[in-house]
């Protein structure tokens, strides 16, 4: 190991241990259940009020493509209030099975908090709905069936369509009205269109029991994490439960620990990929020339329009029951092959690779997506890979192959242009990609709106991809090896993130 290699261990384990020590500081150990088949065998985590006994009972149901794990800080809060916690994993959603489309996840969302009635696990008037997103819309539409305390309801995904909502924006085919006692709550950085529906709703439904709050300098994510969110959960439950707010709030240690750990594992990675793909076996040096910038545009913006035009007809990896991760995976299969068959010459030059390598480069890519599986798993989400979603791995691999193939023929040698140009140049890249998609959610009535919904995490995979991929090109001196890299790792965090339909 060189002396750039060490320092990156160096650095990298203190901040995975540090993580480590945060984590425990403040652990998390809710009691796991599962709940009856009428409620559709979900996973659910039990967090026992501060006090002992409870003085009241809160669901919490999570957005899409999140799942009950990334909920905890909010959990811990309320049951630092003294509240009974239940947080269940949707159908599809973390350890919960399959399938998954919305209007399932309201029918179990509903059938869950029937069966903890009917099982006395719950007092319905001295119960809190809360949810978010998806979650938040779901909390919404079982209050207005079941009779509960008061709903929170966070950033509640619309349940009707507006100027920039279209029918396939919209997870809901309808809207019911307030119970009484709803608070919404929406963040200052989400789309405007967003607070504007909340607050419709608010007024429509012409009762004073209800409210809506907006938690300045909040996203739609970032709102899961605020105190002043935790301030306004803490007043409503004040009011309808008659909790003590000024009671210790839950800490941010878990986060800050999470962050932690993750920047060590992300610097621990240099040199492991590094050692796991070596450069044994290439025997000649990478050549690759890069494609100039223009005439990638151009070829970008035909091929990605052909790929929407035909998933508008056809969704070739329809089969995988991915809830539109199943569209994401079509269109990076199609736009791949579209584009490695108009650069054919280019794709026969770079087509070069050692069996050593690609073995390292396989093993070390499945090592990664294990580890930081378990990682996420133990601090901030459920993204430990299960059996069902294994199973798809190696056809998403497949499908996320042809797209790398062709970025890294587009971006030539690893010595052929600095670091942080082909970090720029592949965002510019999936931008173009990503524009697409969009245009084929708003002008076709195509597509999926997770990839809108999502587009931060893609922004900040990718750019941690771009690197790692970068060391793979370096070592082996190959552009299928760092390819197939980026396929697995893009595969393990397609898998972990789409909810299973």
């Amino acid at each position: 190991m060189n002396r750039k290699k060490f320092w990156f261990a160096a650095v990298g384990l203190p901040l995975l241990a540090m993580g480590f020590l945060l984590q425990n500081l403040e652990p998390y150990r809710p009691a796991q259940a599962v709940s009856g088949e009428a409620s559709c065998r979900m996973r659910v985590d039990v967090v026992e009020p501060l006090g002992g006994t409870p003085q009241g009972f809160a669901v919490l149901f999570h957005g899409v493509a999140a799942n009950k794990r990334i909920m905890s800080y909010i959990a811990q809060d309320l049951a630092n209030q003294n509240l009974r916690v239940f947080a269940p994993d949707f159908p599809g959603h973390g350890g919960s099975p399959a399938p998954f489309w919305p209007m399932r996840a309201s029918e179990c969302g509903e059938a869950f908090v029937r069966e903890l009635i009917a099982k006395h696990a719950i007092v319905p008037e001295l119960t809190i709905l809360a949810g978010h997103s998806m979650g938040g819309a779901v909390a919404l539409r079982v209050s207005a069936k079941v009779a509960v305390a008061g709903v929170i309801a966070i950033s509640p995904a619309p349940m009707r369509t507006g100027k920039l909502l279209s029918k396939e924006m919209v997870f809901f085919s309808d809207d019911p009205p307030l119970a009484r006692n709803s608070l919404i709550v929406t963040g200052s950085a989400e789309p405007l269109q967003l607070s504007e529906l909340a607050q419709t709703k608010i007024a429509e439904a012409k009762d004073r029991s209800n409210a809506y709050v907006k938690i300045p300098h909040a996203s739609h994510v970032s709102i899961l994490f605020d105190d002043d969110l935790l301030a306004e959960m803490r007043k409503w439950n004040k009011k309808v439960l008659g909790t003590d707010p000024d009671v210790i709030r839950a800490s941010h240690r878990p986060l800050y620990g999470f962050l932690c750990g993750t920047i060590g594992l992300i610097l621990l990675c240099v040199p492991f990929i590094a050692e796991v793909s070596g450069t044994a076996g290439s025997t000649q040096a990478d050549r690759g020339t890069p494609i100039s910038a223009t005439k990638v545009l151009g070829q970008l913006l035909v091929s990605s329009a052909l790929a929407v035009g035909i998933l508008k007809l056809w969704v070739p990896l329809k089969f995988l029951g991915i809830f539109q991760g199943d569209y994401l995976a079509s269109f990076a299969l199609l736009l791949g092959a579209i584009l490695l068959a108009w650069n054919a010459d280019a794709l026969k030059k770079a087509w070069k690779f050692s069996r050593k390598n690609i073995l390292g480069v396989v093993c070390g890519g499945i090592v990664l997506v294990l580890v930081f599986g378990l990682w996420f798993n133990y601090s901030f989400y459920e993204a430990f890979l299960n059996g069902p979603r294994w199973a798809r791995m190696l056809p998403m691999i497949v499908a996320f192959f042809p797209w790398l193939l062709a970025e890294e023929i587009f971006l030539g040698a690893h010595k052929a242009m600095s670091r942080a140009r082909r970090v720029i140049l592949t965002l510019a890249f999936r931008a173009i990609a990503w524009g697409m998609l969009a245009a084929a959610v708003f002008l076709l009535h195509s597509g999926e709106v997770l990839m809108i919904l999502l587009v931060a995490y893609f922004v900040l995979v990718t750019f941690l991809l771009r690197l790692a991929a970068d060391v793979v090109r370096r070592e082996t001196q190959s552009a299928p090896a760092a390819a197939l890299f980026g396929a697995i790792l893009t595969a393990g965090f397609a898998l972990a993130i789409f909810p299973l339909a």
